[in-house]
């Protein structure tokens, strides 16, 4: 059995992307184990998708966590999974390092770099007899551009990439390939489309792209690919530690937004008297 076609791992299942990748996943008929700390939000998911997914509560706050899970998804009736998609992140709010004890930034690294290791640690091995297996981080955006009030997004998010670059290197030698999906921008969904950037990716087309890659098929001798290719890039003749602020919304233009209350103003006065009904 191919890497494509055995079970898919996700880890932050219930997340932005997590969660996205299960319904990319389940719609094409992909057996998909569920990994969250949620376990009630884990239960809807397999409710909403259906008996594709296996919700699987844990945590990968140690590595103790990481072997505990390893050795749970080995005990699972079928086969083996044959790729992981990692989309794992603590919550922090905005905060200036400057303003924050040592320790902050150190909490942070725990949550947003140190499961990233320990997972890949432990599930890596589970990869290695199956042909085509494939190992997917998912990371947000920073890196190269550091935010002002985010400053330990930026850090998390810069080592997570050399790490994912370590882990490409490492892993030849099971063999799995490694790679990670570098998010350059903040994401558009359902919740904050009221107010997302036009030029923000939507979280289903980041989840296609994942599965893509899961694969094989985008450059899989890539260790990183980013998404959007285009995305934003720190510009030149700056010092890396000058905080830069996000990339400005793409404003709506007047021509479209004309354009826009004239198709309204004509749906409105073609109506039927039985359309104003209540």
């Amino acid at each position: 059995m191919t890497g494509t076609m055995s079970p898919l791992l996700v880890l932050g299942a219930t997340g932005t992307i997590g969660a996205r990748l299960v319904a990319r996943a389940a719609a094409a008929g992909r057996r998909t184990i569920a990994v969250a700390r949620d376990g009630a939000a884990l239960a809807a998911l397999r409710e909403r998708h259906g008996a594709t997914v296996m919700p699987l509560a844990a945590t990968l706050s140690s590595d103790a966590d990481a072997a505990a899970l390893a050795d749970r998804v080995a005990a699972l009736a079928g086969p083996r999974p044959g790729a992981v998609v990692a989309a794992i992140r603590g919550a922090a709010p905005a905060r200036r390092l400057l303003d924050a004890p040592a320790d902050f930034l150190r909490r942070r690294l725990d949550e947003d770099l140190l499961p990233h290791l320990a997972a890949a640690r432990h599930l890596l091995p589970l990869l290695a007899p199956v042909p085509g297996g494939a190992y997917v981080l998912v990371g947000g955006p920073g890196a190269e551009q550091p935010w002002s009030g985010y400053g330990h997004r930026s850090i998390g998010a810069a080592a997570l990439q050399m790490l994912a670059r370590v882990l490409h290197e490492e892993a030849r030698t099971l063999p799995v390939r490694v790679q990670m999906l570098a998010i350059d921008s903040p994401v558009r969904t359902a919740h904050n489309a009221a107010h997302a950037c036009t030029q923000w990716p939507d979280a289903d087309a980041i989840a296609d792209y994942a599965l893509r890659m899961v694969d094989g098929r985008l450059r899989p001798d890539a260790a990183l690919l980013r998404f959007p290719s285009d995305g934003p890039v720190r510009p030149p003749g700056l010092s890396d530690d000058i905080d830069l602020a996000p990339p400005p919304c793409v404003p709506a233009s007047t021509h479209d937004t004309a354009a826009q209350a004239l198709l309204q103003r004509i749906a409105a006065r073609s109506r039927s008297p039985q359309e104003f009904r209540s």
